[in-house]
């Protein structure tokens, strides 16, 4: 992600919770009056006044469909340039502002996320700004307070596939996100709310194992080791920090974390964000493991002179060091600090680019 993220001063977006909340102001103002404010302005919950313009807007089956563009900012949010859309009809007498998914937009199916399963994958947060920015829509203009909102997002089913809503359990497409409405550039606050989402999941679902990988190669290996399912796999990825925080106030029985020989090594030597913006390997850090695991002087100096982690990891293997061994003893004492007072058994797996288990640490309670 470092690689490609531009340089200068970055600019912010909107979550998709904002632009659906502008699409069913929009909407419900063009309902009731017949004209469509364009742009229309909604309040943020931290107060911010952002004003979005309209892609369509037209009557519909008895109310009205508002169109509006996600711009993402400088982030490389999946959803950036999707088109949100809000249809406002009547709602059912006495129920106040109801929601429904349409086209693209996921419906919970299991248990462990914020919503119930059977409901729209609109979170809870979208809803209240929906709900207040209507409620300031009746105050100024009057009309009907009982309103059914549905969101769609034409495409969403397929761009759904490119996040952790099927492993969540969230079908059918998209999830309407957003806590304070305004997308902060490389945040990876979505990633971050993924991690949470899945260990609720596999809470509610009463695994007692989860494993959290730094990537493809890694989870599929640690899935085929234990025969995990999908509910146990947490998309981990350089966010072991945020995942082992999450875990301690959110606890399972067992928690094994996989990954590649390099991001091990980084956790090993403390770092909790694995990315190579927190730091690289350090090599000097290395070639001192390498005499832990019973290598010559020779060697230990001249890893720390290396190209990289795994010429040192492949020069170790030739002449039967077990280094993944040392490396991973290393990764448990960094975890379990995070994890201190859980009470979960720790395990930490280190496995090769083509998934063949190079290093252990075996699973400890962490008191």
């Amino acid at each position: 992600m470092e690689e490609l993220k531009p340089g200068g001063p970055l600019r912010r977006g909107w979550t998709t919770g904002a632009c659906a909340t502008a699409a069913a102001k929009a909407a419900y103002w063009g309902w009731q009056t017949g004209e469509f404010p364009d742009p229309v302005e909604i309040v943020l919950p931290g107060g911010v006044r952002p004003a979005f313009t309209l892609a369509f807007a037209e009557a519909a089956d008895g109310g009205a469909r508002v169109g509006i563009v996600k711009d993402a900012g400088d982030d490389p949010d999946v959803t950036h340039g999707a088109l949100v859309i809000a249809a406002v009809r009547a709602g059912a007498p006495g129920l106040g502002v109801t929601f429904r998914a349409g086209e693209g937009v996921g419906t919970i199916t299991r248990a462990g996320l914020p919503l119930s399963p059977g409901e729209p994958a609109i979170n809870p947060m979208p809803r209240r700004m929906i709900h207040d920015n209507l409620d300031d829509a009746v105050r100024a203009i009057g009309g009907p307070t009982d309103i059914e909102v549905e969101i769609s997002i034409p495409g969403g089913e397929a761009l759904a596939r490119r996040t952790l809503n099927p492993r969540l359990g969230i079908l059918g497409g998209l999830s309407i996100l957003g806590t304070t409405g305004v997308v902060v550039p490389y945040s990876c606050s979505a990633w971050i709310h993924s991690i949470y989402r899945g260990i609720d999941v596999a809470r509610a679902s009463e695994l007692d194992h989860v494993a959290g990988a730094t990537g493809s190669t890694s989870e599929k290996a640690v899935q085929a080791l234990y025969n995990l399912p999908e509910q146990a796999l947490i998309d981990m990825g350089d966010f072991a920090g945020g995942m082992l925080k999450y875990l301690r106030r959110n606890p399972v029985s067992k928690v094994t974390i996989a990954g590649g020989f390099a991001k091990m090594t980084k956790l090993g030597q403390g770092l909790l964000d694995l990315h190579s913006r927190s730091g690289a390997v350090d090599l000097g850090w290395l070639s001192e493991r390498l005499s832990e695991a019973g290598a010559g002087s020779a060697f230990v100096e001249a890893a720390r002179n290396a190209n990289t982690a795994l010429e040192v990891l492949e020069t170790a293997q030739s002449i039967g060091l077990r280094l993944g061994d040392v490396v991973a003893q290393h990764a448990w004492k960094t975890a379990a600090k995070a994890l201190h007072g859980s009470d979960i058994a720790l395990e930490i797996v280190v496995f090769d680019r083509n998934g063949s288990l190079i290093g252990r640490a075996p699973p400890l309670r962490v008191t």
